[in-house]
């Protein structure tokens, strides 16, 4: 599998820095590219339909999102540290390819819902600055794709330096507004004690959550922190963890400052003046001069607008082509992946503003950030599982209390999600003309995506069991020794493939060589990634199978025995002759099921194919 985001992966050395504050900046910048997707327009239209609806009440909402983010992101994070995989390229090596391809469908959902909020996003604010129609806005964002481009080709750290001045425009705007603004800030306290006003407010509540902890932010991240080139070492490691925990924090918390000051307008604005109806980002703007009486209110409103559009546009392209290459395993040019996902947005937006007019924008933003908030179970819960597995973090996975913490997190999402899911297609069954093809279209749709979640939760838990059942090694390494005979060869090289047929074939190689010769323990992993992939395989099996052959070299070192290990990659009938025909061995030794004909095409008749290719003698030892 090839490298995540190829073009800039490890592209910025964080090794050989003369400080620890040089060393430190060296990894910041994945968590600001990811927090701007943390205040892209989508959340402003919750935001502010939020604020002028309920005032400061859903502030908690917002703090508890940030809180929510800030754990998901760094579960991301480690991912991509540890394993040098993104989330996309871990969930190709775990689930089925028809699997795969839902989960790949869903993720390009979420990322055309996210470039809708942006691109209505962008074309409003270039609308409200520069009195340009909404429809022709929409058009011009089409092209920050040649933006896009020209800050890959100068490097990650360009490009993070420009999302930084574009967050800072942002903040210094919001910065203004609260002084504009003058809120109460007893309210402001009061409105983070939770509390949920009516139904209307669990949908904002929602499409809050759904606008704060983005989906394909999880994807992103765990690729940007591949961008770093540091020591692989475990001491290396855990630095970067520790210092890519700190970029998240900082980043995140502007992006809630960011999020909460746009709520905080709004209900010190709107709600206070009893305007409780402004969804729609133009009419804030519109009111935003009367009533705060700044001109610049508006101005710098519209400014921070159109800096969020485009800097979450640059962020959604580059989680659009690491969900493709990471799922698909496919390559295509940056810009046209880039004109792809633009205009499975622009095509739904202008077909929208066209037919129902531009005072559907606010409704249309909202909608966008609860389809995002539906499709987030399907990123989250795979990425809880993966940082929770021993063998793929290597000693790194997440501790019990995170754990439970990460699962309470999914918990509360997918359930607010099923409860949306629920309540809106009730409405629609007691509303429509026609129920009948509710119930054998959407009702159907809706089962099948609870079916697949529910397996995306058990699936790993049931495969790890089969692995614990199976083990590679029924006997649990636990091998009974024969007396070792008398020493007649120096070189011994044994074939195990972790199962009983192991006892055998190594008590056998003892009688041969005794306790002074040296044995080499070969076992080839035969997936179709390490066919494909070779040593470059990073998968499940192999870090099980590379497991159980290092406690095979230290049950036998603790006995006295000279051991080596070698892991191959294919197929064993190719594989093992290499090994052994580079080496300097004196005979190999290989158990066998003793299984015949039909059994020899389904498991192949590796020892026949072998024999031949080898120039050492071959003992043959049935179990």
């Amino acid at each position: 599998m090839g490298k995540s985001l190829e073009e800039v992966h490890g592209s910025v050395v964080t090794q050989n820095k003369k400080s620890v504050l040089r060393k430190i900046l060296a990894f910041f910048g994945p968590a600001y590219l990811i927090s701007v997707g943390y205040m892209d327009p989508g959340n402003w239209a919750t935001d502010i339909a939020g604020g002028s609806q309920f005032g400061y009440a859903l502030l908690w909402v917002l703090l508890m999102s940030n809180m929510m983010a800030l754990l998901l992101q760094s579960l991301s994070a480690r991912l991509g540290i540890v394993t040098q995989r993104d989330l996309a390229q871990a969930s190709r090596e775990t689930y089925s390819p028809f699997i795969n391809y839902i989960l790949y469908f869903l993720a390009e959902i979420a990322i055309a819902a996210c470039d809708l909020a942006e691109v209505l996003g962008m074309a409003i604010g270039i609308n409200l600055l520069f009195d340009i129609p909404l429809i022709e806005g929409v058009i011009i964002t089409v092209l920050d794709t040649f933006l896009l481009l020209f800050l890959i080709n100068k490097g990650i750290r360009k490009m993070e330096a420009f999302i930084i001045v574009l967050v800072a425009i942002i903040g210094f705007s919001f910065i203004f507004e609260m002084i504009f603004a003058q809120p109460e800030m007893g309210k402001v306290i009061y409105g983070l004690i939770p509390s949920m006003p009516n139904e209307a407010a669990l949908y904002i509540a929602i499409g809050i959550i759904g606008a704060t902890v983005m989906p394909h932010n999880l994807y992103l991240h765990s690729s940007l922190v591949q961008t770093r080139n540091f020591d692989r070492s475990k001491a290396g490691i855990k630095q970067a963890l520790k210092y890519n925990f700190i970029d998240s924090t900082i980043a995140l918390n502007l992006a809630f400052f960011v999020n909460a000051a746009i709520l905080i307008l709004a209900a010190a604005t709107f709600y206070k003046n009893g305007m409780f109806e402004v969804a729609e980002i133009q009419d804030a703007h519109r009111f935003l001069a009367p009533l705060l009486g700044s001109k610049w209110a508006p101005i710098l409103f519209a400014v921070a607008l159109i800096a969020a559009g485009q800097s979450s546009t640059i962020t959604g392209t580059l989680a659009g082509q690491i969900i493709m290459e990471g799922y698909l395993n496919l390559r295509i040019q940056p810009w046209v992946r880039r004109i792809i996902t633009r205009l499975i947005a622009i095509v739904p937006a202008v077909i929208v503003i066209s037919i129902f007019g531009e005072g559907v924008t606010g409704k249309l933003l909202i909608l966008s950030q609860v389809i995002l908030s539906l499709q987030l179970g399907f990123a989250i819960i795979p990425l809880i599982h993966f940082v929770s597995d021993k063998s793929k973090m290597k000693g790194f996975h997440i501790g019990r209390v995170t754990q439970i913490a990460s699962w309470l997190v999914a918990t509360i999402i997918v359930s607010l999600n099923a409860k949306l899911v629920f309540d809106e297609i009730n409405g629609w069954l007691e509303t429509s003309k026609n129920p009948l093809l509710l119930w054998f279209t959407v009702v159907p749709l809706a089962f099948g995506f609870l079916v697949l979640l529910l397996y995306i939760v058990f699936k790993p838990f049931i495969a790890r069991a089969k692995i614990d059942i199976q083990n590679h090694s029924p006997h649990s390494l636990k091998l009974q020794f024969s007396k070792t005979g008398s020493y007649t060869k120096k070189n011994i090289v044994v074939s195990v493939d972790f199962s009983r047929a192991d006892e055998v074939a190594l008590n056998n190689a003892f009688e041969l060589g005794g306790i002074d010769a040296a044995y080499t323990l070969i076992h080839v992993v035969e997936t179709v990634g390490a066919m494909v992939y070779g040593e470059n395989i990073d998968d499940h099996e192999t870090l099980i199978d590379e497991k159980l052959l290092k406690e095979y070299r230290e049950m036998l070192l603790e006995k006295g025995f000279k051991v080596e290990i070698k892991l191959g990659f294919g197929k064993p009938n190719k594989v093992i002759p290499n090994i052994i025909n580079e080496g300097n061995y004196d005979i190999l030794v290989m158990g066998t099921h003793g299984h015949t004909g039909f059994k020899d095409l389904v498991f192949g008749t590796t020892v026949n194919k072998l024999r031949h290719k080898i120039s050492i003698p071959l003992l043959i030892v049935k179990n």
